[in-house]
Parts: structure tokens; sequence; C-alpha cells
């Protein structure tokens, strides 16, 4: 059950307008960059970065009158710190028929903050193939970078403290789309550090 809005030290710094406006712009951006999307395969870091990828690949499919790839990444193998966290179940990692060698990969994830996820992703690309290049789409960039990584697309640049949490809720997973910050009575600090789980990213 996601956090209700209402509840003490909890509040939505975007709704589900500004959720689809920030996906809208972040596509065009994306189509804009790369002179359209023949070569773009689009792959979401689980769990909400899949349905981030999923909506942006219709979005770009809408414009340019033909699917975008789309496929999902799971880094939980790869990240540097599976010895310092619970043990986690693996997500699924389902690339696109046409591969990666050669195209131009962009992750998306939910929240950009320590940059470790991005690494681990990166890596786990190395063993999928080569791609000509890698572009990074995140819905909220929150800050706190542990590790040289910029996003190349970002729906909301958000100033957060080390102490505050950041929660992106999607419909599909969630039942509301919206982007929260805070925690409130009930909901640990940790549920609502990362959407995933995973600790800092």
């Amino acid at each position: 059950m996601p956090p209700a809005v209402d509840e003490p030290g909890v509040r939505e710094v975007l709704d589900a307008a500004d959720v689809a406006r920030a996906l809208t712009r972040i596509a065009h951006e994306i189509l804009e960059r790369n002179r359209g999307a023949s070569d773009v395969v689009l792959l979401g870091v689980p769990t909400r970065g899949v349905g981030l990828a999923r909506r942006l690949g219709e979005r770009m499919s809408a414009v340019e009158g033909s699917a975008v790839p789309v496929g999902s990444l799971d880094v939980t193998m790869y990240r540097d710190d599976l010895r310092l966290r619970p043990a986690r179940a693996l997500e699924h990692t389902d690339i696109p028929a046409g591969g990666v060698d050669g195209k131009v990969v962009v992750l998306v994830d939910d929240v950009l903050y320590s940059g470790r996820t991005v690494r681990a992703a990166l890596t786990a690309l190395d063993d999928l193939g080569r791609p000509r290049s890698v572009q990074l789409a995140v819905l909220v960039d929150r800050g706190h970078r542990e590790l040289p990584i910029r996003a190349d697309f970002v729906g909301k640049n958000l100033p957060t403290s080390s102490r505050e949490r950041v929660r992106v809720l999607l419909a599909d997973t969630d039942g509301r789309d919206a982007v929260l910050i805070g925690a409130g009575p009930g909901q640990p600090a940790a549920a609502l550090d990362e959407t995933s789980g995973a600790g800092p990213r």
C-alpha cells in the first residue's frame, strides 16, 4: 500500500500530470538527441524503471510511427554493496531480439542518487554486448552522487538532504502516478529510500 500524501512527513512533489509531462518531454529529448529512434533500445532497471521505459517507448513509437525496442536489465548481481545488504530476489533481464550491439542503449531508472545502480547497469551491459553508446534517462535526480555519473535526460531535479527519502509511484505497480518525498509513520525509511528497496542508487 503506497503511503498517503497526507501522512505526516510525506509530501507529493510530482502528481500524475507532472509525471506524464516529464515522460513526454524526455521521450522527445531522446528522439531529438538521437535524430530519431532507428537505433535506440530502451532498457529499464527493475522495478519501476521498466514501467517508465515502456511508457517512454510508447511515446517515442507514437512520434516515429514504428515500435521502439524496450527491455529490462537486472543489476542485482552486479551491485558493489551485495555483502552489505540483505539478499534480494533477482529480477528479470529481457533484451529485445535485435540485441544491443551497435545500438544506442538508453538506460531508464526512476531515481538517480549515488550512481551505484547505474554503474552496476553498465557492468551488466558489458556482458550482453557492445552498444554504440549508452545514455541515461531518469524521472528524478535527487543529487548526492558518490560516483562521476550524470543523467542525459531528467524529468525532475529534486534537491534533497541525505536524510530525506524519495519514492516514485507508478499506476501499474502502485495504483497511481506520483513522486513523494519524506517518511511518514508506519513507513520505514528504507522502504521510501529507493523504490526497488535496493538502497542507494
